[in-house]
This record gives C-alpha cells, structure tokens and sequence, in this order.
C-alpha cells in the first residue's frame, strides 16, 4: 500500500492542475475524462453498498436481507446529507482554484474538518440511540428488526469514516481530480467484498457480517486517503492558520445545506416509499431493496456528470467564464441522454435478469420487476435533469436545487406511491409510476429554471458578454 502511495503521490507532482485543461482548449475531451473515473467511482460504490445484498441473498434468509435492504436505505440517507456538504466543498474549491486563490482552498478545506466532524459526532449518538425507532417508522417487517437493527447501529460505529471518506472525495474533485476518489473507492469495495464472504458467507453472520465489513473498509480507504494527503496529494497546503477563518465554514453551509437538506429529504421521500411497500410484506420489502440498489448502477453515468459539472462549472464561474460552463452542460446532456434511453429500455423489458444478480428467490425476483418496469422512465429525465443540477451547483444556486428536490418529492412521489399503495390489491407496478411522474416534474422545475436564469443575466453570461 505504501508504494501504491508513492507512486499516486509522484504522478500527481507530474500532471499540470485541471485549470489547464478545465479553463480553456476544447471542453468535451477533459470533461469526459474527468467523468470517467467518476463514473467508474460510481460503479464502485454502488457495487460497494450492492455486494452487501448479493452475499446475505445468497448466502442468508430473506429476513437478513431485508434487515439490510432497509438499513441501508436509512444510512443512506446520512449518508446523503454528507455528501450534500461536501458538494458545497467540492463548489468553493473549484471556484478557489479557477480564481488561482490556493489559501482561500486551504481555508475552506480546514472548515470541511471542522464541520463535518461536529455532524459526524451528531450522527453517531442520534442512530446508536434511535435505531429502533427509525426502523419502526420505515415498517421493517417484524421478522427482519432485530438484525436491522444490529446492522444500523454497527455501520453508524464507521460514521466517522463515512464521512471523512465524502469529504476527502469533495475536496480532490474541487481541484479536478476525478482520479485519487476513483482509487479510494476501489480499496473500499475490495475489502467490503473479502469481508462479506468471510464474514457472511463462511462464518454466516449475515446482516451484522456485513455491516462489521462495511465500516471495516471504509475506514481502511480513509486511512489510505489521509496518507497521501499527508504526503503531499494536493495543490495547496492545510496549515495551522487555516483552521482559525470561521468563514469558511459558514460558506460551506451556504451552499452546501440546500444541497444536503434537498437529497435529505429526496431519501426520506425514498424511505417513506419503503415503509409503503414494507407494509405491503416481506416480498415486497425485498423488491423495493433490490430496485434501490439498482438504481445506484443505473444511474451512474448521469450521477457522475452531476458531480463532474458541479466541478467544470465551477471552475471555470470562478475564472469568469459563465459562456464556458454552460455549453459543458450542453454536452454532457446529450451524453447523458443517450445513456438514460438505454437504460429506460433495460428496466421496461427485462427488469427480471436485473434483480436476479440480488436475490435467488422467484417471488422477490418477479415483485421487482413489476416495480422495476414501473419506475422505468425515471432514467430519461434524470439523464438531463441531473447534469442541469450539477450546472446549478457548480454556480452556488443551491437554494432552487432545494426547492425542487422538495417539491418533488413531497408535493408528487410520496402523495402519489401512498394513493397507488392503498387500494385493494396494489401492483407494484403502479406505485412504481410515482418515481418517473416525480422525475418529469423535476425536469420541468430545472428547464424553466435554467431559462430564467438565462433570460435575467443570473448565470453570468449576460453581465460576461457586456
């Protein structure tokens, strides 16, 4: 492990800053291969979450594997305010670096620290105590509580390291660094997927195996990250002084809190969505797991050019250059498009072969595919509507990406899968159209959205062009 270091360490002391490649010449190339790895993160961290499901699918009971099916969904949902604020980071970097300011980038690295270990601190004491409760109210089958529980509370023991993992993630894709997190992640996944069949599939310890092997390697990847940053991994320094500007923090709750309450309350609509169907059995429990994690792979390719333009978009609002940013988006939606109908047509005609990489039962299988088929068309709108959130971090306008992600969710997908949910023999089909009916108003909120900031002069472009 330390000569893999080294190495990452002398190649990014050989390669110019992103500033050369994000802030002029042509803009797809370096877009792209900035995504890449981001896409291949994507990759790995949803087979670092799904790897959990496929070992307790194969190797436990189906009550394990809902007890991690729902579990997860609630740690995802943590985990989603941490990211929320790290993508707040990953803006004020981007923006420092374009600017060419590496003390400002210093100053807000010292306040991620400070912020997120508060939050972690926070995290910690509320799930260790409140674990129980929470799974009650997402109506884990009785079957399922007591591992559910034990899962929840043994991942919440690597919280910290959850977030430290997101925060470093943020703070390289900020300088443009798509690389390092993809590294990261890899040595994650590789341990969670050793620890899984050790502890799952040979000492069958099924929910609890698999969350001790989750935090495991997480906090192996933050061990990993942290020394090389220590051995010179970034552009500027992290001093002593910059941990005395509480600015910075407050400029990172600026933006960064939209975006975390925005995804927050998105999974809390998800997790309202898995108590609907956990109250539906312990079938439809599984199914609604399997669908979730799927999503992950699914919508890797639009969730990473979210995230990469979060950090083109940025970079170059920072160097004065709105004109710029905007066409990446342009670019990227096309992409992004062509993927979503592909991956529309996977989900509508054979969502079957998808859910049996998870699970080995027929029911579970068939259920998922009902809800599967259902949800399909969500992936044509978040292949466009998602690069134009990441077009709207990267401007700082994170208070609208709140807005709509609460509209959506609270004024549509919940109202609408409870309606679906509550007749007499609900499909789960139809509850599963509450999800693409969310994503089209979604889509509709960001493109009128983009036209008034483009009409107003609020992107910047108009103010550039005078």
């Amino acid at each position: 492990m330390t000569v893999l270091i080294k190495r990452a360490v002398i190649a990014m002391k050989g390669i110019k800053m992103s500033e050369n490649t994000f802030l002029k010449g042509r803009i797809l190339p370096p877009l792209v291969k900035f995504a890449l790895p981001l896409m291949l993160s994507q990759l790995l961290q949803a087979l670092y979450g799904a790897v959990d499901l496929i070992v307790v699918g194969q190797y436990s009971t189906t009550a394990d594997f809902s007890a991690v099916a729902t579990g997860s969904q609630l740690m995802q949902g943590i985990t989603g305010i941490i990211i929320g604020l790290t993508t707040g980071v990953t803006v004020l970097i981007g923006q420092a670096m374009g600017a060419g300011d590496s003390g400002l980038a210093g100053k807000i690295s010292a306040g991620m620290t400070k912020l997120l270990a508060a939050v972690s601190v926070i995290f910690f004491a509320v799930l260790m105590l409140f674990a129980p409760q929470a799974l009650d109210l997402l109506e884990i089958p009785a079957a399922a509580k007591t591992a559910g529980v034990e899962y929840v509370r043994i991942c919440t023991a690597g919280i910290f390291f959850i977030s430290a993992y997101n925060a470093i993630s943020g703070l390289f894709r900020g300088v443009g660094d798509s690389k390092m997190p993809l590294i990261f992640i890899l040595i994650a996944c590789i341990f969670n997927i050793i620890g899984d069949l050790i502890l799952v599939a040979v000492f069958d310890m099924g929910a609890a195996g698999a969350a001790i092997a989750t935090a495991a390697a997480q906090g192996i990847s933050v061990i990993f990250s942290v020394i090389y940053i220590r051995k010179g991994g970034l552009p500027f320094k992290i001093t002593k002084s910059s941990f005395k500007s509480g600015d910075s923090v407050r400029r990172i709750l600026k933006i960064g809190v939209p975006i975390a309450l925005q995804d927050f309350l998105t999974r809390v609509s998800f997790l309202i969505l898995t108590a609907i169907l956990n109250s539906l059995g312990l079938i439809a429990s599984a199914s609604i797991g399997i669908s979730e994690k799927l999503f992950l792979f699914l919508s890797i390719i639009p969730t990473a050019f979210m995230s990469a333009l979060s950090a083109f978009v940025a970079q170059n609002v920072g160097a004065g250059q709105p004109e710029r940013a905007l066409k990446s988006v342009k670019l990227a939606a096309v992409i992004s498009f062509i993927f979503g109908m592909l991956t529309f047509a996977a989900t509508f005609f054979c969502p079957e072969i998808l859910a049996s990489a998870f699970e080995k039962n027929p029911e579970v299988i068939a259920a998922a595919g009902d809800y599967l088929r259902g949800c399909s068309a969500e992936h044509i709108f978040i292949s466009l509507y998602y690069c134009l959130l990441g077009y709207f971090n990267g401007l700082g306008k994170t208070t609208f990406v709140m807005i709509e992600g609460i509209v959506t969710a609270f004024a549509v997908r919940i109202p609408l899968s409870y309606i679906l949910s509550r007749g007499s023999s609900p499909e789960l089909f139809q509850i599963g159209l509450a999800v693409p009916a969310s994503a089209a108003v979604c889509f509709i909120m960001c493109a009128a959205y983009l036209i008034y900031l483009l009409k107003s002069g609020k992107s910047g472009i108009r103010k550039y062009k005078s």
